[in-house]
């Protein structure tokens, strides 16, 4: 029998981390540099996107190494294993998973409390920013890499004057795993 996963708490400890205020003014000076770079505020949430996504392929790997959690049945039960280990396991907070669709096809994730925006304020000048699009990246990656094709969009924003940070996730499709070569030969 495979070991149980690890709680939020235990994956946490597990990992090893960088000062969170470091993390979060690096992450600030990444997206001030993208913003003087490429000059368009919806290029640079491309660019974060896309950053987040490259991310997002890779630790998924990880989790999956550290967290002892086989694979889910469903989109709601990944849903759950992101909001309450995924998020923990790499920023030491947990969101909810909420606002279902019919389908079970769609969620939000929201996260009350945000470490990427510790220390941020957004200028007049940069209205449209979806500052923390990385993450949404993050989570779209990482779904590709366990055969899930989704589409990530952030719904209510803090910096922007909302109650919370709520992500909506919607899975596209379910991509069957192809494998390269036959095992019973």
């Amino acid at each position: 029998m495979p070991p149980a996963p690890k709680s939020g708490d235990a994956l946490f400890a597990s990992v090893d981390r960088v000062n969170a205020e470091l993390f979060t003014l690096t992450y600030g000076a990444i997206v001030r540099q993208l913003l003087t770079d490429l000059e368009e505020v919806e290029e640079v949430n491309k660019q974060l996107d896309q950053m987040g996504y490259n991310i997002g392929t890779r630790l998924v790997d990880e989790f999956l190494a550290k967290s002892n959690v086989s694979r889910c049945v469903d989109f709601k039960e990944t849903a759950d294993v992101i909001a309450k280990l995924g998020f923990k396991m790499f920023l030491g907070v947990t969101a909810t998973v909420t606002n279902w669709d019919a389908e079970g096809t769609s969620c939000s994730l929201v996260l009350e409390d945000n470490p990427l925006v510790d220390f941020v304020e957004l200028p007049d000048t940069c209205q449209g920013l979806q500052y923390c699009n990385l993450l949404s990246g993050v989570i779209r990656g990482a779904l590709e890499m366990v055969s899930m094709k989704t589409e990530v969009t952030w719904v209510r924003d803090m910096l922007r004057g909302d109650d919370a940070y709520e992500m909506r996730v919607k899975l596209i499709k379910q991509v069957p795993e192809e494998y390269p070569y036959k095992d019973d030969d």
